[in-house]
This record gives structure tokens, C-alpha cells and sequence, in this order.
């Protein structure tokens, strides 16, 4: 991505106006789904032209996308959201959400009483599994999906109910890792939020989703599964994403490149709320803990 800096310097984080420059370079993009393609209310059309785009181009393997979503739901819900949105299928090959990994842990957990901590329209994770719901007192282990009411609540309402499980050596299922999410103009809190607080009070979680290293081998396997060929090296892979702690974070854990949109949970940090365009981000960046391989406002071609 170096010969796409703009205005670049030693150390610099590339700036991109588009992505068409670097597109050649990949075969596959794993693109976040929320933040990216739309703010939970509208969808950024410009986003899912450039998926299409980048899927058409010509030569060489097949390029491909795979959308991956911390959504506490399969899948196939996330496509029926898209489908509403109406964001084209043809902006991508597949979907992996933290909601198809939190099936697999529930399911590895078979028998055990579980109870779900979320809004009922998670529900669809536990279609089709066997599982044993129980009342809080009796669960052996707990499915956070989100906050009941994420519009008023936050995770510190949640201290009183936390700390009985944390006492008792519960485990928590985290079925999205994101702390907040966008809608709208507002950022809203999600079981991430939840989950780091119950570690605070000593409790154990396992995370579905990004960054954790199981979301990306389930996106890679979906994305070899479509070519039936050999595995796609790492170095023809793009992450892109708004976040830093999950989507730059996770890419960097796996060792693919990273593009932060800006235009997304971070847009008020960056200084682009308002639709100001991307200024000198060198001092918010040296802040964080990760560094993504370029910036850009929002995806498009």
C-alpha cells in the first residue's frame, strides 16, 4: 500500500481517496459489515459499488469477498438486513458472522442449562440447536448477545446481574465482541461492553468474532470453499473495517493488511463527524495500541 501515501512521510499511515489503486494487489477482502457497508440505519451505496467493482476485476484468481460481522445472529440474517438495506448481492460471495461462531460454542455445550442475556431479536443464534435454557440461577454457562434496551442502558447496568455468575465461576459467551456500534449519528453499546466488564469482576468469557483468530479461519475457509482450490496466502488478504480494537486489531493478529474507515466509530476521535475530510490523524494513531496499513473515509472505489 506504500505507493498509495498521500502526502506520505517515514512512518506515515497511507491515506487513500479510493481503493481502486490498491485493489490489484488482493484477492480476497474480508470487509466489516457494519460501519462499512451501512451506519445501521442507511447503506453507503459507494461501499458496496466498490465491493462489486473489486469482484469483477480481471485476471488471475478470482477475487472474492467475504463479509464478516460481529452480529450476534447467523448469517443469514445479516443478509436479510442487507437485502433491506438494499445493499446488491453482488458486493459479495459470503458472510461470517460472530453469531455463526457462537452456534458452534453453544453447540459444543450441548446439555448444559444456558441462559441468554439479549434482546429477542438475537434470537435467531439458538434456531435449531440443542440446547437446555435455564433461569439465571441455574445456568452453567450465559449468552450475552446485547443490552435488553441499548438505547437507554449501559454496561454498568448490568454490575448487579453479572456479579452472582462471576461469584459462581460462570461462563459468559460474548456473541459480539464490539464495545459500541453506529446508528445513525449515535454510538450504541454492545455485548462487548458487557463481557469487559464481567471480566473486570473476575468472570470468564470466551469471544466469538473479531479479533479473535477463529472468525478469520472461518472466513478464509468460506472463501477457499467457493474456489475448491488451494488456501489463499495471507498476503493477498485486506481486512476493512471502523474500528481499531476489532477489525485492525484482528487483522494485524492474523497477519492480513487493514484498512480503517473513518467514517465510523472513530469518525468523532478523527475529527470527520461533521464530513470534514481526513486531516493530520498521526497524534490519534500513536495512540492506539494496533495501526491499520491505510485510512479512508468511507469505502469506495
Amino acid at each position: 500500500m506504500a505507493e498509495m501515501v498521500r502526502a506520505a512521510h517515514p512512518g506515515e499511515v497511507a491515506i487513500l481517496d479510493g481503493i481502486a489503486g490498491i485493489a490489484d494487489g488482493f484477492d480476497l477482502i474480508l470487509c466489516d459489515v457494519w460501519g462499512v457497508l451501512h451506519d445501521g440505519i442507511h447503506a453507503h451505496r459507494a461501499a458496496a459499488e466498490a465491493l462489486t467493482r473489486f469482484r469483477a476485476l480481471p485476471g488471475g484468481r478470482p477475487r472474492r469477498v467475504v463479509l464478516v460481522s460481529n452480529a450476534p445472529r447467523p448469517g443469514s440474517a445479516v443478509q436479510a438486513q442487507l437485502d433491506g438495506f438494499g445493499v446488491p448481492r453482488t458486493a459479495y460471495d459470503a458472510i461470517v458472522t460472530s453469531g455463526d461462531l457462537t452456534r458452534r460454542l453453544i453447540a459444543e455445550r450441548a446439555g448444559a442449562p444456558m441462559f441468554h442475556l439479549g434482546p429477542d431479536r438475537d434470537l435467531p443464534v439458538f434456531d435449531g440447536l440443542d440446547l437446555t435454557r435455564s433461569g439465571p440461577d441455574e445456568a452453567a454457562h450465559v449468552v450475552v448477545t446485547g443490552l435488553l434496551d441499548d438505547e437507554v442502558e449501559t454496561a454498568a447496568d448490568y454490575r448487579a446481574r453479572l456479579e452472582p455468575w462471576a461469584a459462581r465461576g460462570v461462563t459468559l459467551i460474548c456473541a459480539n465482541p464490539d464495545l459500541v456500534v453506529e446508528r445513525g449519528e449515535r454510538l450504541i453499546p454492545c455485548a462487548g461492553a458487557v463481557a469487559a466488564l464481567y471480566e473486570d469482576l473476575g468472570g470468564e468469557v470466551v469471544y466469538a468474532g473479531k479479533p479473535h483468530g477463529p472468525v478469520y479461519e472461518a472466513a478464509l475457509a468460506a472463501a477457499d470453499a467457493i474456489e475448491g482450490g488451494a488456501p489463499l496466502p495471507r498476503d493477498r488478504v485486506l481486512a476493512v473495517g471502523d474500528a481499531i480494537r476489532t477489525d485492525v486489531a484482528g487483522a494485524r493478529g492474523f497477519g492480513i493488511a487493514s484498512l480503517l474507515v473513518a467514517r465510523g466509530i472513530h469518525a468523532e476521535e478523527l475529527g470527520v463527524a461533521a464530513g470534514a475530510p481526513i486531516g493530520d490523524i498521526a497524534h490519534w494513531l500513536a495512540a492506539q495500541a494496533v495501526h491499520p496499513d491505510a485510512v479512508i473515509d468511507l469505502l469506495r472505489w
